[in-house]
């Protein structure tokens, strides 16, 4: 692997006050048409020309699209950046309130998706624009670090006047974008944003790490993922007559009968039915399995819908198809969670499942990342916008009426269903 290239703002030696003052005459410069003492970084001027053409007053700055916040609930859900958060965290601010900065994880487009950091740090960056669902490309907020690192696809720091706007000279920040490691697509950026007067030449050789360290967590947490589908498909696959893909959840190929694997398959967005049309296979059986689904080319007819079992007692999800069964072990939160998803098909937002489990509907960091985690391990069975089961898979629970199901459960549904079953006088389930 090549060394990374860094735009690192602070030259070896430089004194940042002094340096600051003389990014600010070349600033003037490039906007007076004067003669600047020293040219700016390539990579400054060269997001300066494009912010001109974007029309960013350099006084005011443009006025951003946002992102409304149940808009970013729902682009938080889709990211993998939301798997390494707690990751990320710790690595730049594992002494949250002594750090000098505050840390921001965008989406690939540049609207900030999360943010943290100590509480006179946050207001600093309330102050200058920095909150979740805020837009930070260069064509909203001129250069900075977020966008232009973004633009270049390479870690860069931006200090003091490099920025375009004057309200943002007071600020340094250092961004990485983050890949995903399957592809090399860019799924966001990592960036951390303090007083000018903080800047360090290591801060952005920092960030970069962090962002290496993200990608190689993914990766990981990929390559886990695909093991593990492939031990639940190997069972079914061995008695398998004619050509079968097991593929995850985003189409990536973890084993194959019968067939040429292909590294990957273009599944459709939302697979709304037991059969799917995919290039290069055509018409296709489509079968969930926990963390993806079993492809079957040739096979267009629609297959039966495959039968889930939640039983509270284990608690244990089962499902059987017409290729054969398997059974997933739930913890007692996950299992709350698919009770409430199964007494709603119709499906509930990320505040109604939190009114489900907690009493509160505000509980939504904790909702998503439990759901999150059932989706990678059930793969086509849930789907999201809203959360609920997949249309073509019956659900039946068992155990709902049974006080020993689940007993430390204090859920809001999991009561109301006792309630239920005790007005009618039921007696409780031991089959």
């Amino acid at each position: 692997m090549g060394e990374e290239r860094l735009d690192i703002a602070l030259p070896a030696g430089a004194d940042p006050q002094r340096h600051a003052r003389l990014l600010r005459r070349v600033h003037e410069a490039a906007l007076t048409g004067g003669r600047p003492p020293v040219p700016p970084r390539p990579v400054i001027e060269d997001s300066w020309e494009r912010v001109r053409r974007y029309g960013i007053d350099p006084d005011s700055g443009r006025p951003g699209p946002s992102l409304r916040g149940e808009q970013v609930d729902q682009e938080r859900g889709d990211n993998p950046l939301e798997e390494v958060l707690p990751l990320v965290g710790s690595a730049l601010l594992g002494a949250r309130e002594e750090a000098g900065h505050v840390m921001l994880v965008t989406d690939p487009r540049g609207y900030i998706l999360w943010r943290d950091g100590a509480r006179d740090m946050r207001r600093l960056a309330d102050s200058a624009g920095l909150v979740e669902g805020a837009a930070w490309d260069e064509g909203s907020t001129g250069t900075n670090a977020i966008g232009t690192a973004l633009v270049v696809e390479r870690p860069v720091q931006v200090y003091s006047a490099e920025h375009y706007v004057r309200g943002l000279h007071r600020l340094t920040c250092a961004c990485a974008p983050v890949r995903d490691p399957r592809d090399g697509r860019v799924i966001g950026a990592i960036d951390v944003t303090g007083p000018a007067a903080t800047a360090h030449a290591s801060t952005l050789a920092l960030v970069n790490a962090v962002a290496q360290l993200a990608e190689s967590h993914l990766r990981g947490r990929h390559d886990a993922n695909l093991e593990r589908l492939r031990a639940v498909a190997a069972p079914l696959l061995a008695g398998m007559a004619g050509p079968a893909l097991v593929v995850d959840e985003n189409g990536w190929t973890a084993a194959a009968a019968g067939t040429e694997p292909v590294r990957r398959v273009l599944l459709p967005r939302r697979v709304g039915a037991s059969t799917a049309w995919i290039p290069s296979l055509g018409e296709c059986r489509m079968e969930p399995l926990p963390g993806g689904w079993l492809v079957r080319p040739g096979r267009g007819e629609a297959a039966p819908a495959s039968q889930v079992v939640l039983d509270l007692r284990g608690p244990e999800l089962s499902v059987s198809g017409p290729s054969g069964s398997w059974a997933h072990r739930l913890t007692a939160r996950h299992a709350e969670v698919l009770f409430v998803l199964a007494r709603r098909r119709e499906g509930c937002s990320a505040a109604e499942l939190s009114q489900a489990l907690f009493g509160a509907p505000d509980r939504l960091v904790t909702v998503r990342a439990e759901v999150s985690r059932l989706r990678r391990r059930l793969g086509g069975l849930l789907e999201s916008r809203p959360y609920r089961f997949s249309e073509h898979v019956d659900v039946r629970v068992r155990g709902a009426d049974d006080p020993c199901a689940l007993p430390a459960s204090q859920a809001p549904e999991i009561r109301a269903a006792r309630a239920e079953a005790a007005e009618r006088g039921a007696a409780p389930s031991r089959q």
